[in-house]
């Protein structure tokens, strides 16, 4: 016999016997013409035509995630700078998946959406507060007119174009310090 049996190239190899017999039949051995392993070009040659997750997990080390931190620094060709890649995409894939869960379910939001909105929100509320001197200053100097009266007993009147303007300038200034907020959605 020239070469090695199944069991010996499996202890070689660090593989089971039914995973050598599987190699054997999917050609990824070299054989000898009185059918043993030729041990060092079929290692070869498996290494060429077989995934490195695969041989990773098949021996038990460079594959399982117990062993990743302890793998060596490797090369570009390498299986370890292979599997951080796929390791890389899967964790991509994954966080994408679980931020269409999260849109579906309406967690999330799109982002220029929400800015137009709270935008639209801050201008209304500023309209509502620009014309609300307008609105109330008749009804404030009506009601100060009257409450004034009756606790001094002569007549006093008060003009609603002034008390409209002393109004609209403090609501102005109020609406300028808060224009300096910003709403950061990050």
């Amino acid at each position: 016999m020239e070469g090695m049996s199944e069991r010996a190239y499996a202890a070689h190899a660090g593989l089971s016997r039914g995973a050598v017999q599987k190699a054997r039949k999917t050609g990824r051995l070299v054989l000898f013409a009185d059918g043993s392993i030729d041990a060092a070009a079929s290692d070869a040659r498996r290494g060429g035509m077989t995934d490195p997750d695969q041989q990773g997990r098949a021996r038990g080390g460079i594959g399982d995630s117990s062993s990743t931190e302890t793998a060596p620094v490797s090369g570009p060709g390498d299986s370890a700078s292979y599997l951080k890649a796929r390791t890389a995409l899967t964790v991509y894939q994954a966080q994408e998946r679980q931020l269409a869960i999260q849109r579906k379910k309406g967690a999330l939001v799109d982002r220029a959406r929400a800015e137009t909105l709270v935008f639209r929100l801050a201008r209304q509320e500023r309209d509502v507060w620009t014309t609300w001197p307008t609105r109330v200053a008749a009804l404030m100097a009506a009601q100060l007119s009257a409450d004034m009266e009756s606790a001094s007993g002569t007549p006093v009147t008060i003009e609603a174009a002034i008390l409209q303007r002393v109004l609209e300038a403090h609501v102005r200034e109020q609406l300028d310090a808060l224009a300096d907020l910003r709403v950061s959605l990050e």
